[in-house]
């Protein structure tokens, strides 16, 4: 693959912010994951709200819709979106070891919401590992990951199988 290859270089191999000026405005929609795998002891605390810095999911859920609004600051090429939606969900599946963390982000723009939707994840598991580092320090952000995309020229993209 060459520079040309890619829409984020330009002729001479630099890195540059794609023009969507032509681009038709539409729903777009990104789902992303974040895995953290921590100590037993620690979902039971974050489950019962025993954390003295407090309410981790919750403190988590700000600190993902704050990352949604700061991407194009973080990601260099990324543009500033107008974001229409952020919805979070926190899971702690039967493993007892294991918290997920899932953001779906939606717009009606020019381009997508993918690097938004990995941000919000991101930022929500960084915080969850924050709070938690006092009494846990062995805390794994194991996965990042895109799980779904909808809208734009590209279509729809949908992970299979954990893959």
């Amino acid at each position: 693959m060459t520079a040309k290859d890619f829409t984020h270089f330009d002729s001479q191999g630099r890195g540059r912010m794609v023009d969507v000026t032509a681009k038709d405005v539409t729903s777009r929609q990104a789902t992303a994951e974040a895995v953290l795998f921590m100590e037993e002891e620690t979902v039971r605390k974050i489950k019962e709200g025993g954390i003295a810095k407090g309410d981790v999911l919750g403190v988590a859920q700000v600190a993902g819709i704050q990352g949604v609004k700061q991407t194009p600051f973080l990601i260099p090429m990324c543009h500033p979106l107008m974001i229409t939606g952020v919805d979070f969900s926190f899971v702690f599946p039967e493993n007892g070891r294991t918290l997920q963390i899932t953001a779906t982000v939606n717009v009606a723009g020019q381009t997508g919401v993918e690097m938004e939707a990995l941000t919000a994840v991101s930022i929500a598991a960084l915080t969850v590992y924050d709070m938690c580092k006092a009494i846990d320090r062995k805390m794994e952000i194991q996965t990042i990951r895109l799980l779904e995309k909808r809208g734009g020229k590209s279509g729809h993209f949908t992970r299979r199988n954990g893959g």
